[in-house]
């Protein structure tokens, strides 16, 4: 990694607010925001759409090397993820990709092409990423890692908001059995699982607005 970029990463569970926090943060900081979820996201929106059987992993890693993932640029200064020159930052929102996103992220092909990807994002420019293995495997050495995390029945609540902001019909009580369901996915997959980095700090976003938690966040980086 380049000491003339600056990388911050952003790990934490699903609901917690990270992506939303990060997004705000590296505007703030005037630099560029990595959605690495949205990557394993697009690989399996089109994984979906060719009707692939998404636990085959041999599949799925041919699929990937095979597959272009880019970010454009938006007036905002946020990045939107591209497939193959799409962009689906609208697609892979969907209920349907939220639950099936973990066969991409489990396969250790996949992990090891994303992974590469990410850290080349990083010795291009200075990031702030979010995911569930930025401080502890993707970006080691950044110079601030963070561990994001809130209350499990905000972040169902949270994302119930989200999704029917989005004009998405959902189940709450569904909503909740599929996020602890991810929940264990994540914090027991064998490659890449969700954890704290042992020099990440945490930050409790429980009863706080995004701009709250970028504050607090903000109060611990030194530029």
């Amino acid at each position: 990694m380049s000491a003339e970029h600056l990388v911050i990463t952003l790990d934490g569970p699903a609901g917690a607010g990270k992506s939303s926090v990060a997004k705000a943060l590296a505007s703030k900081l005037g630099i560029s925001y990595l959605d690495t979820g949205a990557m394993y996201r697009a690989l399996t929106v089109k994984a979906l759409r060719l009707k692939m059987d998404l636990s085959d992993e041999e599949a799925l890693t041919t699929l990937c090397r095979n597959t272009k993932l880019g970010f454009k640029e938006m007036p905002d200064g946020s990045l939107n993820i591209t497939l193959d020159g799409e962009d689906v930052s609208v697609a892979i929102r969907s209920p349907e990709i939220t639950n099936n996103t973990h066969y991409a992220a489990k396969t250790p092909g996949v992990r090891t092409l994303m992974v590469a990807w990410q850290r080349a994002m990083g010795q291009d420019r200075s990031i702030v990423t979010d995911g569930r293995d930025q401080g502890t495997v993707v970006f080691t050495d950044a110079r601030y890692k963070f561990y994001v995390d809130a209350d499990v029945e905000e972040r169902v609540q949270r994302r119930y908001k989200e999704l029917i902001a989005a004009g998405k019909k959902v189940d709450l009580d569904q909503l909740r059995t599929d996020m602890q369901d991810r929940d264990q996915k994540d914090f027991n997959r064998a490659v890449g699982p969700l954890k704290k980095a042992p020099d990440a700090i945490t930050v409790d976003s429980t009863g706080l607005t995004v701009e709250g938690t970028v504050a607090k966040i903000m109060k611990l980086i030194q530029l």
